[in-house]
């Protein structure tokens, strides 16, 4: 089992009564670099790249009618044990992650899901700079992210001052790894059911770029007030900051206000266990910010309206929150910072 479950996951989405959910677009398996010509395919695509001489997987999604001009670049990035099927909806399951497409299509930008080698349990991972765990890959995974930048880049039109990353659970916590390590590329990252590692084998954070955290109250597998990850909480996991220290760690870095502005969500499913409060850290260095989603009773699972767990998933991994749209909410972080500030 990987740290975040998710094998038990998938097991779970099996038996459940899922209702099948098609994307009508042609998928394509291709290698190889594009060239540097302006591409005018849209739609979702599946890919490989060479990076380390590692074959490693990819797909992206272009909305119709891009225009002319440069557009922003979304990267999201999965949970341990999930893959890329599993992100844009084509396995069939319940995935709030496949509602980036829609965005893309009202806000015309492009989004790509990266997929992570395997781990100990041969399943994808993220190499998130979790010293103290054993499960996940030691690829060089900045580097394969990096890559994927300049490779779409080299066939559509990117905006290198709008490139974001969002992740949930090991992809959020590889998303900070992110903010660390590539802050010079990236604009903004967001992090859900995600903490700073206690124990890291990377850098601290030095360089301000403004972040986001998504973080359920009730999460049992990443504990929202730090600890050992896992159900039940695993040493090979390795061990992450509580939720607030990681926040008060980029508040820092950013030089922010200390007392946020706050915010509550209307409760529209009384069902889902609690609500969600809204933290915001502004005013940081050359504009940054930091901000908190405090989901009271969440579990570890995204937020979402649309995309709603089944009750065998929360059996597991606890309630997931209806009152919010992840991805709507992360996309409006996300507009609202560029690289140039």
């Amino acid at each position: 089992m990987n740290f975040d479950g998710t094998n038990l996951k998938r097991i779970c989405l099996t038996m459940a009564a899922w209702s099948t959910v098609f994307i009508a677009i042609t998928l394509t398996g291709c290698s190889g670099s594009s060239g540097n010509a302006i591409s005018t395919k849209v739609g979702l695509y599946s890919r490989n790249i060479a990076v380390d001489s590692v074959t490693r997987k990819y797909a992206y999604y272009v909305p119709d009618e891009l225009g002319d001009g440069s557009h922003p670049l979304v990267v999201e990035l999965h949970g341990g044990g999930v893959y890329i099927e599993d992100m844009t909806g084509e396995s069939g399951h319940k995935t709030p992650y496949k509602l980036w497409m829609d965005i893309a299509d009202r806000e015309k930008f492009i989004v790509v899901y990266p997929e992570g080698l395997n781990g100990t349990y041969k399943k994808p991972t993220w190499n998130d700079c979790r010293e103290n765990a054993i499960v996940s890959s030691d690829a060089d995974d900045v580097h394969f992210i990096s890559a994927l930048i300049d490779e779409i880049s080299s066939s559509y039109n990117i905006d290198p001052n709008r490139i974001y990353v969002s992740g949930t659970s090991n992809g959020g916590i590889m998303a900070l790894r992110l903010a660390i390590e590539l802050s010079d590329r990236i604009a903004a990252v967001a992090a859900t059911v995600a903490a700073m590692p206690d124990v890291s084998s990377c850098a601290s954070p030095v360089e301000p770029i403004s972040v986001l955290f998504m973080n359920g109250t009730n999460d049992n597998n990443l504990p929202y007030d730090g600890g050992t990850i896992g159900n039940p909480p695993n040493p090979d996991h390795g061990t992450v900051y509580s939720t607030d220290v990681s926040v008060n760690i980029w508040t820092t870095v950013n030089e922010t206000d200390t007392s946020p502005t706050i915010y509550s969500f209307p409760d529209i499913d009384t069902e889902d266990g609690g609500i969600v409060t809204k933290y915001t850290y502004s005013n940081g260095i050359n504009g940054t910010e930091v901000i908190l989603y405090n989901v009271l009773g969440g579990g570890h699972s995204a937020p979402s309206i649309v995309e709603q767990y089944s009750a065998l998933f929360e059996l597991y991994f606890n309630k997931q929150n209806h009152d919010i749209e992840m991805t709507t909410e992360v996309w409006n972080f996300f507009k609202n910072n560029t690289l140039n500030y």
